[in-house]
């Protein structure tokens, strides 16, 4: 493995710096001419967003480290950016039915997302506890005023206000947990954290503790969980599907690179916290569904599980384990973005309907979006040979390997009974009186359903590319 480290160098932070310096010219854009941009802003941000990709896939291969070793370009790095970019431009095609609407011509709203994505960029490259805050606080501030983007509805208000105040509180007990480490260890670099970590100093443990809770919030596990149903309820169905996808995706790497790199020697410490949160968080979220009249609301619960399963892989500590996690992660951005698509969908005479009882009899009024529903669901729940049961296999398989039996055993339960709740909307939408027919399904959703779908029927034939890509990533963690 080469490992460029250049000082100061800007190379490694170059699809960063693309990304900020073309939001700042969107920004322009959009101050100079007033909403009437933002149809465009919305699509030249898809754009950039694409150029991002590009740029990060471009850089040199192996291990590419800048500012004094807080900033790390490795596999790891570009595998879950690009996933985080892609998650990102599929929510903003998503919105661009919403930014349509008259008294929603928000340009901003592209720009906070492309913001947003930054410092999802950084959180998963920071290789300190400095760079970490940095892009933890860059990618919520802007998901805060996301969530209360439909400024007329007091709903949507709530949701930014209560994802707000719980966000300052988690921040609060991430800077703690860091202030602790960093007293015990002398350092903020992870590297350098490993190394005074194997003299076992119980003070580390505490700071471990309230960084882990900070983290935990930001995946939305058990307990720091209450603000994920009613700010995935209360934000515009577009935002739901941005926090369901792209935030999840950069706190899952950080909370993993922190426990792998950082923490390696205080593994059994550490291992218990995320054997309970996610033994937790798998069980909340199967049984609090199952009440659930909200299709969002639902989608809240059923995102607590799945980061429960996610966390089971890193529960191993291993590599067969990190490896898990991230095929999991793929897999569940990309049943997420398809089942959101879906919910888009479900407008009656222009008024979007988010109850589950709507669903009824949609197998007769709209069979493709039916099946298509069904096959997701079956995959959330974990059914074979959808993609979603391939998601499950490899976190279990590996918590069997590193003796977390309970753990495994706990995680097949809990999706027995997440199954019971997917399987009611398939019932609903299958043996239901119709509730009537669905205005037409715009193009953009059309593209996100066809291409999400298709993955997650037909990943059994060949799921080696992910696969591999996820080993490798993982590898370069260990």
């Amino acid at each position: 493995m080469t490992i460029t480290t250049a000082g100061y160098s800007l190379l490694p932070v170059l699809p960063e710096l693309i990304l900020a310096v073309g939001a700042m010219v969107l920004l322009m854009i959009g101050a100079f001419n007033g909403p009437k941009t933002t149809g465009l802003v919305t699509a030249l941000g898809i754009g950039l967003l694409i150029i991002t990709g590009v740029a990060e896939a471009m850089l040199p291969a192996g291990k590419l480290v800048t500012f004094g070793g807080s900033f790390i370009v490795d596999d790891y790095a570009r595998f879950l950016k690009i996933l985080a970019l892609v998650a990102s431009g599929v929510t903003l095609l998503l919105s661009r039915e919403f930014l349509e609407h008259d008294t929603r011509r928000i340009f901003e709203y592209p720009i906070l997302v492309l913001l947003s994505t930054i410092g999802m960029m950084v959180l998963i490259s920071a290789g300190d506890l400095i760079m970490l805050y940095l892009g933890l606080e860059l990618m919520s501030l802007a998901l805060y005023v996301v969530a209360a983007s439909n400024r007329d509805n007091a709903k949507s208000t709530e949701a930014g206000l209560k994802y707000f105040v719980l966000g300052a509180l988690s921040s609060g007990m991430l800077l703690y947990g860091a202030s602790m480490v960093y007293g015990f260890t002398g350092t903020v670099n992870f590297a350098g954290i490993a190394a005074e970590a194997k003299n076992g100093n119980i003070g580390l443990v505490f700071g471990l503790v309230f960084l882990l809770a900070g983290l935990c919030f930001k995946v939305s596990a058990v307990p720091f969980h209450m603000w994920t149903p009613d700010v995935y309820e209360g934000a515009p169905t577009p935002v739901t599907a941005f926090f369901a996808s792209a935030p999840k995706v950069a706190a899952l790497a950080v909370f993993t690179r922190v426990a792998l790199t950082a923490f390696p020697e205080i593994m059994q410490q550490w291992q218990q916290i995320v054997v309970f949160v996610s033994l937790a968080s798998m069980a909340l979220g199967s049984f609090a569904a199952i009440g659930q009249t909200n299709i969002k609301r639902l989608m809240a619960y059923s995102s607590i599980g799945h980061m429960g399963f996610a966390l089971v892989g890193l529960a191993a500590g291993t590599q067969e384990g990190a490896q898990g996690v991230l095929v999991y992660i793929a897999i569940y951005v990309a049943m997420t973005l398809g089942s959101f698509a879906i919910i888009l969908t479900m407008k009656r005479n222009g008024q979007q309907v988010e109850s589950i009882s709507d669903f009824a009899g949609l197998s007769r009024t709209n069979p493709v979006v039916a099946f298509f529903f069904a096959m997701f669901l079956f995959s959330l729940a974990g059914v074979p040979p959808l993609a979603g049961f391939f998601g499950k296999f490899y976190v279990f398989m590996a918590a069997i390997k590193s003796g977390l039996f309970v753990l495994a055993v706990v995680g097949v339960l809990a999706s027995v009974v997440g199954a019971f709740y997917y399987l009611r909307i398939i019932k609903i939408m299958y043996f239901d009186e119709p509730a009537g027919a669905l205005d037409p399904m715009r193009v953009e959703l059309r593209t996100v359903l066809a291409v999400t779908g298709v993955f997650n029927i037909l990943f059994f034939v060949y799921p080696a590319p992910l696969v591999s890509a996820a080993q490798l990533a993982a590898k370069s963690l260990f």
